[in-house]
């Protein structure tokens, strides 16, 4: 998606392996192919459709391209609540709910760290999931990989 940063590596080829950020209008600028729509695509898509434009182009024969999304600035995870900075934060790749927290600063000393809760839309409704937060912390329950769109909300302790 737009503003998402990926690596592309060409086997052989140093000069033709760096780091893009998809633009606004979903494309990417690629030395001798030109601008490449890749909003949308899958990585091992974008791969393919890199490799058949520099072999199209006679650049390269039989290219081994790979590419690695290092940045999903296009995919965001909100937290909310008894954290240090609420706010919605990019999505990197296998980001954890726990993760998601500490980017907004942990939890803060008033916060009920296993009441926290996750919600999330899975085929158009809506579904809360506790996220016991300090349990995950000390490893005695699973932490869980985050999507877009998510929304964890950090309560207060009731006292």
């Amino acid at each position: 998606g737009n503003g998402d940063v990926f690596e592309v590596r060409v086997y052989g080829e140093a000069d033709l392996s760096a780091s893009y950020r998809v633009a606004q209008d979903g494309t990417i600028d690629f030395p001798y192919v030109g601008r490449v729509e890749v909003a949308a695509l899958e990585p091992t898509q974008v791969a393919d459709m890199l490799s058949e434009r520099l072999e199209e182009r006679g650049v390269l024969t039989s290219p081994q391209v790979s590419v690695f999304v290092t940045e999903y600035n296009s995919k965001r995870v909100t937290v909310t609540g008894a954290v240090g900075s609420s706010g919605s934060y990019p999505i990197s790749q296998g980001l954890t709910a726990h993760q998601a927290v500490q980017l907004a600063g942990g939890t803060s000393e008033m916060a009920n760290g296993d009441g926290a809760i996750l919600t999330r839309r899975v085929n158009g409704v809506m579904r809360r999931y506790a996220v016991p937060l300090d349990r995950i912390s000390i490893g005695t329950a699973e932490d869980f990989q985050v999507r877009n769109g998510d929304i964890i909300f950090v309560p207060e302790r009731a006292f």
